[in-house]
């Protein structure tokens, strides 16, 4: 049979190519429905040109994948038939299964991507919400199934739904575990997509870095302390590696934290929150439901339109108004503060949102890239040799939102408290 290659255009990468077996998975209407998931939620009522979908943006994934997967074949040939036995059929079939699990990693999301992520259901038997990933990881395993197995080009490979989901949900451990972080890790697929295609599509150029040099340098490292076999970066992309977690910094500080786009996700959270049974998602022991539920159908809703203050908000951009933030380089103090400007206002009959954006730009511990040096083989950790990364907090940065209206009393009423308002 005959694997015909199909090539779908791309703003980032030129063009995409598909061959029969992606595509069949593709028209699918489990796939087909991230077409009415936007990317980045309502973030472009700040910037107006971020109207993409998770559609194109798990198509670039798949696409950045792939050439992560052929650069590290390319390099590292050697290693992959000695260290991991990898003859050139078992990478082949490795290949398939990183594709299929770049692109499908995010079916799961629900309307308007992260910023409804509060609305998912809690988890029956973990002290936490159900994740967008096992929502992907159920899709895969249900509705996308039968076109992931029974496509006649799996006859040379054997993939099964549950060998996709798990390099997603991790339930389980997945077979090819070495491969799992070009789908989720500190140097995925995903992250060096998204920084590029939010970038052009905001107009911004914070999320660019050189992703052709890491490409180009990205090998398999051996743990230092485990000893087992990574994802890394040869030395002579060290530079290419630092641009790519100081332009993901700067797309959280300037983009996904933006102060009205904290806000906007607040209205947004509740207002799906009126419509929804129950005020959250369907599980996803319920994924059909879920399913049917997507950026459309929310924006076609009573309350989301204006039956609901929040909706109502929205629809006409009449926001609640930032008047006081903390510095996200002074957490301990800012956070104090904090709670004294926002008793101030409750005290004086203003009950303000608080709301909290920041978060880890480079996760240590065991995530920690590694840095293979090309001519001796050592391994060292990025944290250790970058002053950059090493001296990269964690932060957390207060802000305080009122009503419109509430918004002059409630300057007033920061600055009597000594605080300085916005």
């Amino acid at each position: 049979m005959t694997d015909r290659v199909y090539e779908i255009r791309c703003p980032i990468y030129g063009f995409i190519p598909v061959d029969d077996w992606e595509r069949g998975i593709i028209d699918e209407p489990a796939f087909q429905r991230l077409r009415r998931i936007r990317q980045l939620a309502w973030t472009d009522y700040v910037y107006p040109g971020s109207m993409h979908t998770r559609f194109e943006h798990s198509l670039g994934v798949m696409h950045m994948a792939s050439v992560l997967f052929d650069s590290i074949r390319k390099r590292d040939a050697d290693r992959l038939r000695s260290e991991l036995h990898l003859n050139d059929d078992g990478l082949r079939r490795s290949r398939r299964v990183v594709r299929l699990a770049a692109l499908l990693h995010d079916v799961g999301h629900s309307p308007f991507s992260h910023a409804a992520e509060d609305l998912f259901p809690q988890h029956p038997s973990k002290a936490r919400r159900w994740r967008h990933e096992e929502y992907s990881g159920a899709i895969i395993r249900g509705p996308l199934a039968s076109a992931i197995e029974d496509n006649n080009l799996n006859v040379n490979y054997g993939i099964k739904a549950d060998e996709i989901a798990s390099f997603i949900d991790s339930s389980p451990e997945p077979r090819d575990l070495v491969w799992r972080e070009l789908v989720s890790g500190q140097l995925d697929a995903d992250r060096m997509d998204y920084l590029l295609r939010d970038s052009y599509h905001c107009g911004v150029d914070y999320g660019r870095y050189d992703w052709r040099r890491l490409a180009n340098t990205i090998t398999i490292a051996n743990d230092p302390e485990s000893g087992a076999h990574r994802i890394g970066i040869g030395d002579d992309g060290r530079q290419a590696a630092e641009s790519l977690i100081v332009a993901r910094y700067m797309m959280f500080t300037q983009v996904y934290f933006h102060k009205t786009r904290v806000i906007l996700d607040y209205h947004l959270a509740e207002a799906l929150g009126a419509i929804l049974p129950d005020g959250v998602f369907p599980s996803p022991e319920s994924i059909e439901e879920f399913m049917a539920w997507h950026d459309w159908r929310v924006l076609g809703a009573p309350a989301a339109g204006g039956g609901e203050e929040n909706g109502q908000r929205l629809s006409d951009r009449d926001l609640f108004r930032l008047v006081w933030e903390g510095d996200e380089q002074l957490q301990d103090q800012e956070a104090d503060e904090a709670a004294q400007m926002e008793q101030a206002l409750i005290s004086s009959g203003v009950v303000p949102i608080r709301r909290e954006a920041g978060g880890s730009w480079y996760k240590l511990n065991n995530r920690d890239l590694l840095i293979r040096q090309q001519s001796s083989g050592k391994v060292r950790l990025l944290s250790q040799l970058s002053q950059l990364v090493g001296n990269l907090k964690d932060s957390t940065q207060v802000r305080l939102y009122v009503s419109p209206a509430e918004r002059d009393n409630a300057r007033k009423i920061i600055r009597d408290a000594g605080g300085t308002p916005l």
